[in-house]
């Protein structure tokens, strides 16, 4: 049998500087996403005083707040949690895809990862249902996702 290299990210944060950007449109979902990426981080060896939130009007904001961050080499990851509530307009539908394409903009840009917990559901329930509920912490898995990506970065 071949013996074939696997590369996979260590779920260890001790010793990394993280930055949490936050809108605070719907701040009432969006501090249970905050809530569940720091515990996460924190549980996995993350010191408090290493975590840095930064708190941004809404989703559309987020994209230049990161890049700031990433370019100032203050942050070894980013994560970016939000979310955005279908309306009567097409304003849903123009926030997301610029938050979305922003964002991964950035992180292609920089080289810096950065967790994508930016909920955009049709309806006040679902952003319940995934900050904390029965869908789970969208905000505890954007947390992971920017830990395991920088963790696998720094084997390549």
């Amino acid at each position: 049998m071949l013996h074939i290299k696997t590369i996979e990210g260590q779920l260890q944060a001790q010793d990394l500087k993280i930055t949490i950007i936050a809108s605070r449109f719907n701040d009432f979902i969006v501090d249970r996403l905050i809530g569940g990426a720091v515990d996460y981080l924190v549980r996995h060896g993350a010191a408090r005083e290493d975590l840095t939130i930064i708190r941004v009007p809404g989703a559309f904001e987020m994209p230049l707040v990161a890049q700031k961050v990433a370019r100032s080499g203050k942050a070894d990851a980013i994560v970016c949690v939000g979310a955005v509530i279908r309306g009567a307009t097409p304003h849903f539908d123009f926030v997301c895809n610029e938050a979305t394409k922003g964002i991964a903009h950035v992180s292609m840009e920089t080289g810096v990862p950065i967790g994508f917990g930016l909920l955009t559901t049709d309806t006040l329930e679902q952003s319940i249902e995934r900050a904390g509920s029965k869908g789970g912490n969208k905000g505890v898995e954007a947390a992971a996702a920017a830990l395991e990506t920088l963790r696998v970065l720094q084997q390549l």
